[in-house]
């Protein structure tokens, strides 16, 4: 759920933004596109609407990743794409948290968000995923190559199992089925590392989730000795970043681990970090489908450089000197090295013999004065009858290819930053939405969408609805209560008013709330204060999301399948609460959290209707 801000700038920023990803030549020229195949559940910074939140239902316009891989492909057809769920609909494990005990429905589920992809989108998805860093099923991976091609999904490769490298590896060699389905063995957070059993299978490494570490110059010297190390020491030819673009609240789990960030749709003010151009170092001149060739990488002075060709006669030649402090990754610990300043003389053998110039880019990032120099076109090398030297420094990157189409292009400078509105609102009267969220939500536990109302006659026809309503296949601990935040997380005092609706007969259940201080994996967790009001006439006001620290109560008077207007506000160390415009309760003491975003959500996984929605 890290892209769920990116929507919903406005033009030109936000093509600026999917052009410094995805452009050829212009930016970070990206090769692949991990997307998650949504679940209806929480994945690390939201949930992801899924595509079937029900059994008889299929929806392939939901969410963002459909709109993101289009604006990919519309950039570079050649992007590759891979698709990965975290969660899964709760009516795939029939009352079980466990997607395998009816392999056959879990992908007949896969297959139809790839089919769909087609049908609605164009898109070919190139790479399927099993479960995000969760247990595996040799036989539901069988079964999903079985089913891909009675489909005739024979392109499609099979990536498992995005965890670590065992026990994959040593299952697929014991079990020669296996062995014959997967195609792509993909570690996470590899720390530059394979396993023996890895390299045994002869299939291809990838480290399938790296980085994930803060968006500096320490971030970007981490992506430069990883997108290297990967392969001198792991033999991994791909790595790929956790995650795209920061466009999620920063006071979210991971704040800022993109490789640039765009978290102000309502400023337009975005920034293009040094990430970005780290990875350029490899994406502009290189291409899948090239060959790293088999070098002892390692510089003797400490560093890394690895060569790739085209077998066409173009070589590419990137080197990285980051030191220990200025490289680490957000996992695992990195073991401490030293790499000192020196001379390193290259040789080229064989066809590259007859190269004679050598175009030069460099990088080096600075952490004394903080003027680091980003992605610069040097004079081109001389080659003299295959040899060459160069001088290298510490925390630099260089790469030195026989392509001369690398750029470095810049867009005018986006807008200044500016915090979130102090005085927001959204009626959610839209007939034909480009998105099925409304903008700035970041639903937390549960999914929140655009809902016309056929039968109401009145002002409540197009309103804001929760749709999940039975427990999903989760990934971390998804609340038992939906909820879905919004807003400035340093607001401290507040006044937040809605329209709401039960619809849940007996035990359903709303909420409003201010100074919510969590979300993402740790939503479980979360503080704040709430307003519940419930279909059996009660009310609550409570400090936490589970509803347990229960600071008043009452009858409210309120029932199921009507209209309400719930006001919350709170000033200092005081709370009070209206219905339908009149006092309910006042004077409530809160103390902790001291501030966070404004909130609206369910009891229960239930539906619910929210309207008007307006906070100041």
């Amino acid at each position: 759920a890290t892209s769920r801000l990116l929507v919903n700038y406005q033009e030109p920023y936000r093509s600026q933004i999917l052009d410094y990803l995805f452009k050829p030549n212009f930016g970070a020229s990206l090769h692949i596109l991990k997307v998650e195949i949504g679940g209806d559940a929480q994945s690390t910074d939201g949930t992801e609407p899924s595509h079937m939140h029900y059994e008889n239902d299929e929806n392939y316009f939901r969410g963002y990743e459909w709109w993101l891989m289009k604006e990919a492909k519309k950039r570079n057809p050649n992007i590759k794409l891979i698709g990965l769920p975290w969660a899964f609909p709760g009516w795939i494990g029939k009352g079980e948290n466990w997607p395998y005990d009816y392999p056959d429905v879990t992908a007949y589920y896969i297959i139809s968000w790839i089919l769909g992809a087609k049908q609605y989108h164009d898109l070919d998805i190139d790479y399927i995923g099993i479960w995000n860093e969760r247990a595996f099923s040799s036989k539901y991976i069988k079964l999903l190559r079985y089913t891909l091609d009675k489909h005739g999904l024979e392109q499609v490769r099979i990536i498992a199992s995005d965890r670590l490298w065992e026990p994959i590896s040593f299952v697929m060699m014991i079990d020669s089925e296996l062995h014959g389905v997967v195609d792509v063995i993909g570690a996470h957070y590899p720390g530059t590392k394979t396993v023996p059993n890895a390299i045994l299978t002869g299939k291809k490494l990838w480290s399938s989730e790296d980085y994930s570490t803060f968006n500096n110059d320490v971030g970007a010297g981490c992506w430069a000795r990883i997108l290297n190390q990967n392969y001198v020491n792991g033999n991994m030819t791909s790595t790929i970043a956790w995650n795209l673009v920061a466009s999620y609240y920063e006071e979210l789990p991971f704040g800022r681990c993109g490789l640039m960030t765009a978290q102000e749709p309502w400023s337009g003010h975005y920034k293009v970090e040094s990430p970005i151009w780290i990875t350029a170092h490899t994406t502009q001149f290189t291409q899948p489908g090239w060959w790293y060739l088999q070098v002892d990488g390692h510089l003797e002075g400490g560093g890394s450089f690895v060569a790739l060709t085209d077998g066409l006669g173009n070589l590419t030649i990137i080197i990285e000197t980051m030191t220990h402090n200025h490289s680490k990754c957000i996992r695992p610990p990195l073991p401490n090295f030293s790499v000192t300043p020196q001379r390193a003389t290259f040789y080229l053998r064989g066809s590259f013999y007859m190269v004679e110039t050598l175009q030069v880019w460099h990088s080096r990032l600075d952490f004394e004065s903080g003027n680091s120099s980003l992605f610069q076109q040097l004079y081109p090398i001389e080659v003299w009858r295959g040899r060459f030297s160069l001088d290298l420094d510490v925390d630099e990157v260089y790469t030195l290819t026989t392509l001369k189409t690398g750029q470095k292009r810049v867009c005018p400078q986006p807008p200044p930053p500016q915090p979130f509105p102090s005085n927001y609102k959204d009626d959610f009267n839209i007939r034909n939405p480009p998105f099925s969220e409304a903008p700035n939500f970041a639903d937390q536990t549960g999914v929140f969408e655009y809902f016309v109302n056929a039968s109401d006659p009145g002002d409540h026809v197009f309103t804001l609805r929760q749709v999940v309503v039975q427990r999903p296949i989760t990934w971390v601990s998804d609340a038992d209560q939906t909820i879905s935040v919004i807003g400035n997380f340093k607001w401290v005092n507040m006044t937040v008013t809605c329209d709401i609706y039960i619809e849940k007969p007996r035990d359903g259940g709303v909420f409003i709330a201010g100074r919510v201080d969590n979300g993402g994996i740790y939503v479980r967790r979360t503080k704040g204060v709430f307003f519940w009001v419930f279909a059996d006439g009660t009310y609550r006001v409570t400090s936490d999301l589970a509803g347990k620290e229960i600071l008043m109560k009452g009858l409210a008077g309120v029932r199921d399948n009507a209209w309400h207007t719930l006001t919350l506000n709170i000033q200092g160390n005081s709370a009070s609460g209206l219905l339908n415009g009149y006092p309910l309760w006042e004077n409530v003491t809160v103390s902790k959290p001291g501030n966070g975003w404004a909130a609206l959500g369910t009891r229960s996984f239930e539906f619910a209707q929210f309207d008007n929605f307006h906070v100041e």
